[in-house]
């Protein structure tokens, strides 16, 4: 039988999924929310998200003025490489907030937990 190590470093999918990790993070009716927020990275995440949104509405103006193909491929992976930033930030906040308390832990199961969320979204960002 391979051990949990083996398993995680194959990919997302065939994570062992313990508990949730037992972050910086609290529960409510919406899910889970983040307690530890970088009020910088926050702003900065909300105007990248705003101009995002307007790229998105040029792009479907450009698509129903039948544009040039390439120019509208062009605006998409300005779009995408926005959204990486965003992503990238996001990834920032994680680490520094949940990920940093859940390592550092002594509860094996909640480090185990942190780790495999951690590579699930390497993962995910690497596509």
């Amino acid at each position: 039988m391979p051990s949990r190590t083996a398993k995680s470093i194959r990919g997302p999918r065939e994570l062992d999924r313990p508990s949730m990790a037992n972050c910086a993070c609290a529960s409510d009716a919406g899910g889970r929310k983040a307690i530890g927020v970088d009020p910088g990275l926050k702003e900065a995440n909300q105007n990248r998200l705003r101009r995002i949104e307007g790229q998105v509405r040029g792009l479907q103006k450009m698509v129903e003025q039948d544009r040039y193909c390439a120019d509208i491929i062009t605006q998409v992976a300005s779009v995408q490489e926005a959204l990486r930033g965003v992503a990238r930030n996001l990834m920032k906040n994680h680490l520094h907030h949940c990920a940093a308390k859940a390592l550092k832990s002594r509860k094996k199961e909640e480090s185990a937990a942190m780790y495999n969320e951690l590579l699930e979204l390497i993962y995910a960002h690497l596509r």
